[in-house]
């Protein structure tokens, strides 16, 4: 087919979501709820470390802006994946694909760096305790999180920029969840040779987060292997272990996606992975902040009045 007979494309259409009577209603009830707890849990959280003065600290304060990014990060792919389950025109437009990229991606590169920003705290917070509150000043936290919106709202706008600027013509059938990079670049009709600078771009970012991050938490444990007693061992861990889980599971579903290169996978793992980090990993994120978290506990119950509640209880009997 000549280029001259080829139909510019307008809009990218969505191959992976069920129909209604395939499923598909089964599946947005269940997305629904995801997203409603996701948002929920994120929310309050943000209100909780905002409301407590006793979570007034650099670690509550990274975690309520990551909660934040949480919110949106989720926003901006999860509503249109139930509006395509439940339409028949499982449709985007050339415009609201690339602005979905763009707050997706944007929204992803300042969450790595506020996870990286939250391992300085740790490290400063255990390895150098005397001076942490001199160190971790809420200037500086400040600072670190502005640098963290930076870092993500510019670094990947040349990407989209770029890709605004490419002709798509023929199939416009995307076999993925949402508008990534890979799938929108296959279906342009022109040469995309320059996607391996794109993939060199996200591999330093990925990279240089993850370094930092596992730089930061093997000297941390080598410190805690060297307290003396086993509780001070126990309570040190215990701060970093949430940190450290969302930290394996955001980084290492991000790292299988986007830092193949060359290699391909099938349509199944690519959605699987997909679901991991754009899903899942905001999912479980609530849970380990909150609900394995002693502090968080103990806040949300003075903000709710369980704990009043409780030790009048307990003084009654």
């Amino acid at each position: 087919m000549t280029s001259g007979n080829q139909t510019r494309v307008t809009e990218f259409l969505f191959s992976m979501f069920l129909h209604l009577h395939e499923g598909g209603l089964i599946v947005f009830i269940l997305l629904l709820l995801i997203y409603g707890f996701i948002i929920t849990g994120n929310l309050m959280i943000f209100i909780v470390t905002q409301l407590d003065v006793t979570l007034h600290t650099p670690m509550y304060f990274f975690i309520r802006v990551l909660s934040f990014l949480e919110i949106w990060y989720t926003t901006t792919t999860i509503p249109k994946m139930l509006s395509c389950l439940v339409s028949e025109q499982k449709t985007i437009s050339l415009a609201g694909c690339l602005l979905q990229m763009y707050f997706f991606h944007s929204l992803g590169i300042t969450e790595g760096c506020v996870l990286t920003a939250m391992a300085i705290d740790r490290y400063v917070a255990i390895c150098n305790p005397l001076r942490y509150p001199t160190i971790m000043t809420p200037k500086l936290c400040i600072r670190l999180t502005a640098g963290s919106f930076l870092c993500g709202f510019l670094l990947v706008l040349p990407e989209i920029a770029w890709i605004g600027t490419l002709p798509f013509c023929g199939s416009n059938e995307m076999q993925q969840i949402f508008c990534d990079f890979t799938p929108v670049l296959s279906l342009a009709c022109t040469d995309t040779a320059l996607v391996v600078i794109v993939d060199a771009i996200h591999a330093v970012e990925i990279l240089a987060s993850f370094l930092v991050i596992a730089l930061s938490y093997l000297r941390i444990i080598v410190v805690i292997l060297q307290m003396p007693s086993a509780e001070g061992r126990h309570k040190a861990f215990s701060t970093c272990a949430a940190h450290l889980a969302v930290f394996l599971l955001f980084f290492g579903s991000v790292a299988v996606m986007y830092l193949r290169f060359s290699a391909t996978y099938s349509v199944f793992w690519d959605t699987a992975i997909a679901v991991t980090f754009v899903i899942l990993a905001p999912f479980l994120n609530p849970i380990v902040y909150s609900l394995r978290n002693k502090d968080m506990k103990d806040a949300i119950g003075r903000l709710f009045g369980y704990q009043k509640r409780a030790g009048g209880i307990e003084r009654s009997i």
